[in-house]
C-alpha cells in the first residue's frame, strides 16, 4: 500500500513558477513509476509527466516540454515537479500517482493504483 500526498501548490502570475512535491509512504517506492496527471474544471484528467522507478526514463507532455521538470528522491520517497513559464491554461488541480509495474502506458490514468488528494494550481494572466 502507498500513500501520496502533494503540497506546493498556490496561485501564481503567469511567466511565474512553483515546485510540486509528492511525499510518497511505502518500502518500495523507488521501484515504483510514478507521475503528474492534472485536471481543469470540465475536463478529463491529463497526463503531465512520468518517471519509470527502475530506468528512470521520463516522459513529458508535449504542452509542458521544456518548462516542467520532473524529478525524484527515492531517500525521501518524494517526486517533484518544477515548473517554470507558467501559462493559465496550466491552472488545474495536479495529482501525484504512482504504480508498481510499467506497461508502457504511463499517460493513461487507469494504470496508476495510488493516488494524491491533489493540490490547486492558478495561474493568473
Amino acid at each position: 500500500q502507498v500513500q501520496l500526498v502533494e503540497s506546493g501548490g498556490g496561485l501564481v502570475q503567469a511567466g511565474g513558477s512553483l515546485r510540486l512535491s509528492c511525499a510518497a509512504s511505502g518500502r518500495t517506492f523507488s521501484t515504483y513509476t510514478v507521475a503528474w496527471f492534472r485536471q481543469a474544471p470540465g475536463k478529463e484528467r491529463e497526463f503531465v509527466t512520468a518517471i519509470r522507478g527502475s530506468a528512470g526514463n521520463t516522459y513529458y507532455a508535449d504542452s509542458v516540454k521544456g518548462r516542467f521538470t520532473a524529478s525524484r528522491d527515492n531517500a525521501k520517497r518524494t517526486l517533484y515537479l518544477q515548473m517554470n513559464s507558467l501559462k493559465p491554461e496550466d491552472t488545474a488541480v495536479y495529482y501525484c500517482a504512482a504504480d508498481a509495474l510499467y506497461t508502457g502506458r504511463y499517460f493513461y490514468p487507469g494504470e496508476y493504483d495510488y493516488w494524491g488528494q491533489g493540490t490547486q494550481v492558478t495561474v493568473s494572466s
